[in-house]
């Protein structure tokens, strides 16, 4: 059985342990809202994997001399990246879908008012009144 990194296991003593701090630090960023770990029935704190090694990189922050203001501006800033390049991965699949054959086509209004589906480069063949529309191609086709 495999237990995810956002599974909160952890209650804070342990997590404590863990990132190497005091408990009463742990509950001073929860307040703080640097690390809010997840609350189990009895309103106990509960860690994932993924609040211990946050915990680890506040701490790193913190030898380094950021504020507890500093450190929660960067980790909303990263949450925010994180966020941004999953979103543009999703929007990355979605063009990739969208490139196929039925992306490479044209289509044309017919004299009748039909639809006419025409490849890339190909004109309607009677000389008519009908409307091409034209795409251009993207970059690096």
């Amino acid at each position: 059985m495999d237990i995810s990194a956002d599974q909160p296991i952890f209650v804070i003593s342990v997590a404590a342990e863990l990132a190497e701090m005091h408990p009463q630090t742990l509950r001073q960023y929860d307040r703080l809202g640097i690390v809010s770990p997840s609350r189990a029935p009895g309103k106990s704190r509960r860690y994932s994997q993924r609040d211990i090694n946050m915990l680890r990189e506040v701490q790193r922050l913190s030898h380094e001399g950021v504020s507890l203001e500093g450190i929660k501006r960067i980790l909303e800033l990263e949450n925010q990246v994180a966020a941004l390049q999953l979103r543009v991965g999703e929007l990355t699949e979605e063009l990739g879908r969208r490139r196929d054959p039925l992306d490479s086509r044209i289509f044309a209004a017919g004299a009748a008012g039909d639809v006419i589906s025409l490849a890339r480069g190909q004109r309607p063949r009677a000389r008519s009144q009908a409307v091409v529309v034209w795409r251009p191609r993207a970059l690096g086709e």
